[in-house]
Order: structure tokens, then C-alpha cells, then sequence
């Protein structure tokens, strides 16, 4: 950061909430951002295998000019119901586009594959997504770490399950003068994280006696990945915000040139077992140069994803980056 920059938390940004909830059991949950008075929004896809909803609806040359949720989950695709009880909720509150007999809200989600982590038969649905829209209006109680989305995430899979390590959800935010741009990040990546700024590895692929760590560029050039056993369970799911007054197109920039925050600190990729996908959303009207946004949003992306893997502890018999290092 230089001397102007300023580190703020998520929570501070005005115009958003945020509710999380989780099943630390099952090992899945949801994550909901609320925009009660509707945010601008675009959307970038660079996976091979994303599960969404209402994703079509930021195209800039869709009809809808706002939504006023976006919903980060578990369960794959089976997850998607989520947003079910998000639009209850909010339908209930009044908040939503008037159409006269009632207002519509309108909801986009994402999905995480974590039904190898946990218990695959419980999946977020809309009962969780009620209460994560419930507690995000009423009582916002976002943390970085095994919360939310965020539960059942894991990196470094190229070599399945049996030796990969706990991730979860982190958050990253910075003031510039009164521009603000912030991140939230579930690390959920085939490939292993970096911190960007050293070029260290801090979690991802273990070697086989679950004890140190080794590269997964190294594993695939070695030969030991091939095309019919790789593990395609992985998705990293990012919302950028910002209070600069951007239209959806602008937005949709902004998430092409946040993606390079995944590339700054997941190594591999955007390969074909992986569904990234990064939202990006307008909370004001400040002016701003987009060029600026869509570069602080790299960066926030890329901290945020150090933040999601550092905040994580072990859980369903996968060690986190803190308590390896402990043991190393």
C-alpha cells in the first residue's frame, strides 16, 4: 500500500450487509450480500464449470438495471436453492422491484463444490438462505475463516482429497481518498495460494504424509495429472464493491480485471476443473477513474484470498496454513 491507501474492513463500506451461515457439521454454508435500495452489478467467468443463477441478468444488455442480493454458497449446483429463501425474505421486507401485486427482489448466487468435505446429502437450501438474509439485515455478522461459503472450501486438489488443506472465506477492503474498493473471497481452487508479494506458498497441495507442501505446477509438469483423473471440484467465488458510481457494463470490466487478483495469488488458475467467477457491485456515486477500481480491485482480490487461507483452521481432517506452520 502507499502512504494514501488506508485498510478499512468489508463492514465498513456503507450501502451493504452481509449475513453468513453455516453447518460446521456438514461442512457447507452461505454467505448473503443485501443491497436494500439495489446495487449496479457485472459479472466476469473465467471456470469451466460454474453453478449459477440469474447470472444473465448483469449482461449489460440485459433489462435489469439493479439487484439487490448476491448469494455465495455451498452444494453445487444442488445449493442454488439458497436464493429461494434470500427472495422470501426479502420479498417480505419490502425490498425488490414493484410490480404492483408485489415486489421482486432480484438475486444472484454462486456456488462452491464441497460436497466431498462434509455430508454430501446437506446442502444450503431455502432455509439457510432465509437466515442468511435474516442476519444480514438484522444482525450482519460476517468473519473471515470456516464461515459461510467459506465452510466446506479447500485448495491444492489436483491430487484429490487425500491431500489437500482447509480454506475458507476471507475479506480485504482499502480506503484511497474517499474511493473504497473491497473484497470478499471463498478459496476454493484446484491449485495452491501464494502470497504475492514474497511469491511463498501458503496452502495448497501436501505431500503424501500430509506434511509439508509441495507445488501443483510441479505435480502437473511432472506428469502425474492427467486429463481422466483430475479433480474438478473446485470454484473460487470473489464479490468486489466499491462506492465509485459504475453501470453494469463498467462493472463487468472491473470483475475481468479483479480476475487477475486470482492470478496474483492461485497458482494454477482459471484451468478447465475450476469455476471462477467474480462479481463486481456499485454501493455509490462517487466519480472515479474505472481503471484505478478495476486495479485496486486485483489487489484487494489477491489479499483477500491470503486472508481466506490464513483464517482458516482445520477441520473435517484437513490441516489450514496456520496450523502447518505451527507444525513446520
Amino acid at each position: 500500500m502507499n502512504s494514501r491507501e488506508v485498510e478499512i474492513s468489508v463492514t465498513e463500506m456503507k450501502g451493504i450487509r452481509i449475513g453468513q451461515v453455516e453447518n460446521a457439521r456438514a461442512g457447507t454454508g452461505c454467505t448473503v450480500l443485501v443491497c436494500p435500495e439495489g446495487m449496479h452489478a457485472g459479472v466476469d467467468i473465467r471456470g469451466g464449470g460454474p453453478a449459477s443463477r440469474e447470472t444473465p441478468l448483469l449482461n449489460p444488455l440485459m433489462a435489469a438495471r439493479e439487484i439487490h442480493a448476491v448469494v455465495l454458497a455451498g452444494g453445487s449446483a444442488f445449493g442454488l436453492g439458497a436464493a429461494n429463501g434470500v427472495m422470501d425474505y426479502l420479498e417480505q421486507q419490502g425490498i425488490g422491484y414493484d410490480v404492483g401485486v408485489t415486489r421482486v427482489p432480484l438475486v444472484v448466487q454462486s456456488d462452491i463444490f464441497d460436497l466431498t468435505v462434509g455430508d454430501c446429502f446437506v446442502r444450503p437450501d431455502a432455509a439457510m438462505g432465509y437466515a442468511a438474509a435474516k442476519a444480514a439485515m438484522e444482525c450482519p455478522n460476517y468473519r473471515d475463516g470456516n464461515f459461510g461459503a467459506g465452510c466446506g472450501a479447500t485448495v491444492g486438489k489436483i491430487a484429490g482429497m487425500d491431500t489437500c488443506m482447509k480454506s475458507g472465506i476471507g475479506s480485504f477492503a482499502l480506503r484511497l481518498g474517499e474511493l473504497e474498493v473491497g473484497a470478499l473471497v471463498v478459496v476454493n481452487a484446484l491449485g495452491d495460494v501464494v502470497d504475492r508479494k514474497t511469491g511463498k506458498q501458503l496452502a495448497g497441495l501436501l505431500t503424501e504424509d500430509r506434511s509439508a507442501l509441495r507445488s501443483t505446477a510441479e505435480y502437473m509438469k511432472a506428469g502425474a495429472a492427467v486429463a481422466d483423473n483430475k479433480f474438478t471440484g473446485n470454484t473460487t467465488l470473489a464479490v468486489v464493491m466499491t462506492n465509485a458510481g459504475l453501470d453494469k457494463a463498467q462493472l463487468c470490466k472491473i470483475a475481468g480485471m479483479a480476475q487477475d487478483g486470482y492470478a496474483m495469488s492461485i497458482r494454477p488458475v482459471h484451468t478447465s476443473a475450476d469455476g471462477d467467477s467474480i462479481y463486481a457491485v456499485s454501493l455509490g456515486d462517487l466519480r472515479a477513474d474505472m481503471d484505478l477500481v478495476g486495479t485496486l480491485a486485483a489487489e484487494v482480490v489477491s489479499e483477500a484470498i491470503v486472508r481466506a487461507v490464513m483464517s482458516a483452521k482445520s477441520a473435517f481432517g484437513y490441516p489450514a496454513a496456520s496450523d502447518l506452520r505451527e507444525s513446520m
